[in-house]
């Protein structure tokens, strides 16, 4: 099981949101680079990072920050957040990342993906992002009115790498992920699912780890607010 600490990125701070409401986030003090140094310090290997204000504007808005840390610190790395067309995906490749994730530009355009997976083989993941079983874009403002399943359906041959499933109600509410509809989108998917909101202890991993077809777990709020100890959370990471 992957353990990835999430690093989400809004005018160059680390912040976690409510559900994804940038009404409701919260400013934590250490800078996204040296949050990276502290996960690195404690033996994470893989790591999560948003650009929050790229996922407002499609813009790679954070590019500079996020490259330093990729750069400085021996991460795999999966990033995601405004990356709306190939050079954006290019850049995020050349910088480093082991995998860039498309959400809101794949789910209004599927040839859009298509396009990226068979150009970037192995190095595209798919950030579905769900409110009440339907799709969310734009930083989460936009309801897509597409059923994720029924999505996943039409894009499950394209070649995709990795799947980032959030459910947006559980995000930032550490209260537990959905592990119901996660093991739906495992079963259907050809590909990895990385689970992804409202991870609340130390026993969400574990049950984690007991789905099929789920190669990784992201953790942020639950970090940041003390919930979970970095030194217990590293020991899970495989």
């Amino acid at each position: 099981m992957k353990i990835l600490p999430a690093i989400d990125i809004k005018n160059g701070k680390c912040v976690r949101l409510i559900k994804g409401n940038f009404n409701h986030k919260t400013d934590y003090n250490l800078s996204p680079v040296d949050q990276a140094n502290q996960f690195k310090k404690y033996g994470f290997k893989n790591l999560h990072i948003v650009d929050l204000d790229g996922a407002l504007t499609g813009e790679t808005v954070n590019y500079n920050m996020i490259k330093e840390i990729v750069s400085k610190f021996n991460f795999k790395v999966e990033i995601g957040g405004g990356i709306r067309n190939l050079d954006s995906v290019q850049k995020y490749i050349d910088a480093g990342a082991e995998k860039v994730i498309l959400g809101s530009a794949a789910i209004k355009d599927k040839n859009f993906l298509k396009k990226a997976c068979e150009k970037f083989l192995n190095k595209i993941a798919l950030g579905l992002d769900a409110k009440d079983g339907y799709l969310s874009v734009s930083g989460w403002k936009e309801n897509s009115n597409k059923l994720t399943l029924d999505y996943l359906k039409e894009v499950n041959n394209y070649g995709i790498s990795r799947l980032i499933y959030t459910d947006i109600n559980r995000d930032g509410m550490k209260r537990s992920p959905n592990f119901e509809e996660t093991s739906k989108i495992a079963e259907l998917s050809n590909f990895p699912v990385v689970i992804s909101g409202g991870v609340s202890s130390i026993d969400d991993i574990k049950k984690a780890k007991n789905l099929k077809n789920v190669e990784g777990i992201i953790v942020g709020k639950a970090i940041y607010d003390g919930d979970i100890q970095l030194e217990q959370l590293v020991r899970e990471d495989a």
